[in-house]
């Protein structure tokens, strides 16, 4: 697989070791020098590269941080993100018929999802080059991360929401913590279009998964899975699945990867098979793997009940495309019913996860059904934010309340 290649060679650009360089023509641009998204020659996305990529012996501590080596700064605001449980599910193992399954439940971190990770990292690049206002486009997660960390560094921050779509709970998260919340009469896509422009004139600092320095931060997730696994089963996992809505994870996690691989921590044959799933009813990047397309085309409807991966322009498309198909891994799609469905089998076991989290158990459901997942695997799902992120999702899925009268007898004659 040679796109699991790193140029580890330090162009003159490169500060304190690290640089960006654009994924489609290779030009390389200085990190922190000014505010950049995009190669400024042909407008592809940046990856932040570095000169020397650490192994496992070099990480130290806890959490996101505990990966300081491999992060393009020193540690920023921190609200104690990453650590991340890794569970077994027994019931789920048994009848998806899997040699492992275990679940990576990132709605453990601090705000409720795995956002966290790439706001630590993103807010202290912000805090470096000097902006004060930082802002977003957001279906939730996104927006209540940044605004916890945004406030934490002071910062002021700007989120922008497609009115009507985000989730009581994220809202009520981004509200809280002091950030200016508009909401734009349009989906996510169309918030992200306009926040782009801003940052472009320079009106805020964006920290949608288009800036590269906020995938870095992501990556701390593979990084985790990959240890954890280790120290649970003896190997690393055969296949990661994931949900998939601007498939800033996909990206991360095989960047992760191939870091590893350069720097001889793992070998290629080891990465996992990166999985994405996607709902029905925005499935984009399926489309393309199932295709065989190059680019991902965008759809501009798009519905579902998982709102966090309520996506039809996935940005990081370029990126995360090569991720499935070079690590041998595939895309699905699946319906509301059978996220739902899976919501109900995470708590069965415990695990209290929002639909687009749930989207992974499905998808490992659909894929095993199908053939396409052996049983001879060993499977990770990652569930990327918590039930009370969406608490009327949770509600819906759960168990209605019953009315008693008040008095024991009364809780006795229904028993």
């Amino acid at each position: 697989m040679s796109y699991l290649e790193v140029e580890v060679e330090e162009p003159p650009v490169a500060t304190d070791g690290v640089w960006l360089q654009c994924i489609e023509c290779g030009a390389n641009v200085a990190p922190f020098d000014d505010v950049v998204y995009r190669c400024p020659d042909c407008g592809g996305l940046l990856e932040a590269r570095y000169a020397d990529y650490p192994t496992f012996d070099e990480f130290e501590g806890r959490g996101v941080w505990r990966y300081r080596a491999a992060l393009p700064v020193d540690e920023g605001e921190t609200i104690q993100e990453g650590d991340t449980p890794l569970y077994t599910v027994p019931s789920i193992e048994d009848e998806v018929g899997v040699a492992d399954l275990r679940v990576k439940h990132e709605g453990m971190n601090p705000t409720g999802s795995f956002k966290d990770r790439g706001m630590t990292v993103g807010v202290k690049v912000a805090e470096r080059l000097g902006v004060d206002r930082l802002a977003c486009a957001s279906t939730g997660n996104t927006s209540a991360a940044l605004a916890a960390y945004g406030a934490r560094a002071n910062r002021e921050v700007l989120v922008l929401l497609p009115a009507g779509k985000v989730a009581a709970g994220k809202v009520a998260q981004a509200s809280l913590h002091g950030a200016r919340i508009l909401e734009v009469d349009g989906n996510f896509d169309a918030c992200l279009d306009i926040v782009a422009e801003l940052a472009d004139m320079g009106e805020v600092y964006l920290l949608n998964s288009i800036n590269p320095f906020r995938l870095e931060g992501q990556k701390t997730i593979g990084l985790e899975i990959l240890e954890q696994s280790r120290d649970a089963t003896g190997s690393f996992p055969d296949r990661i699945v994931l949900p998939v809505g601007n498939a800033g994870n996909t990206a991360a996690l095989y960047k992760a990867f191939r870091e590893l691989v350069a720097a001889g921590a793992m070998d290629e044959d080891e990465v996992p098979k990166l999985t994405g799933v996607q709902a029905e009813g925005a499935a984009p990047m399926v489309e393309a793997v199932e295709s065989g397309a190059d680019e991902v085309r965008r759809w501009d409807d798009v519905e579902t009940i998982a709102t966090a991966i309520r996506i039809g322009n996935p940005v990081n498309a370029p990126k995360a495309l090569p991720g499935i198909r070079e690590t041998g891994g595939t895309a699905v799609a699946v319906s509301d019913d059978e996220i739902t469905a899976a919501q109900r089998a995470l708590a069965e076991d415990g695990i209290g996860v929002e639909p687009a989290s749930a989207a992974s158990v499905a998808g490992l459901r659909k894929l095993r059904e199908r053939g396409d997942i052996g049983a001879d695997e060993q499977v990770v799902c990652l569930t990327t934010g918590h039930l009370l992120k969406d608490p009327d999702a949770a509600a819906a899925a759960g168990s209605e309340p019953e009315p008693v009268p008040n008095a024991t007898e009364g809780v006795l004659d229904v028993l």
